[in-house]
């Protein structure tokens, strides 16, 4: 399934968390402009996951469960190198998630 093919919303979230595909992530990737590494795949995998788990992952949970998969201290810093509109906003986004509505990165 391509990214074409699916209903997003007018801030180019995935209306429907299971129309995600790797394909779709991969096009979102691209229309954020963000070359993807595998720490931007685990990111994204996790966001995901904690959102199908029913919880909202922000910047300090995201940056704890890295460290624990990376086996390092992750940086506030690096989370934004990698993801210039915020970690959990364009991970959510590229994870085929709903939209945050949570405001800061706390």
């Amino acid at each position: 399934m391509a990214l074409e093919s699916v209903e997003r919303t007018e801030n180019g979230y995935l209306v429907n968390i299971n129309d995600w595909t790797e394909e779709i992530a991969t096009e979102l990737f691209a229309e954020e402009g963000i070359a993807a590494t595998q720490e931007h795949w685990d990111i994204v995998n996790y966001v995901r996951q904690e959102t199908l788990n029913g919880d909202e992952p922000n910047e300090r949970s995201i940056m704890k469960a890295m460290g624990k998969i990376w086996g390092r201290k992750v940086s506030s810093k690096e989370m934004y190198e990698m993801f210039p509109g915020m970690p959990s906003k364009q991970g959510l986004k590229i994870g085929g998630c709903p939209q945050s509505t949570r405001k800061g990165g706390y």
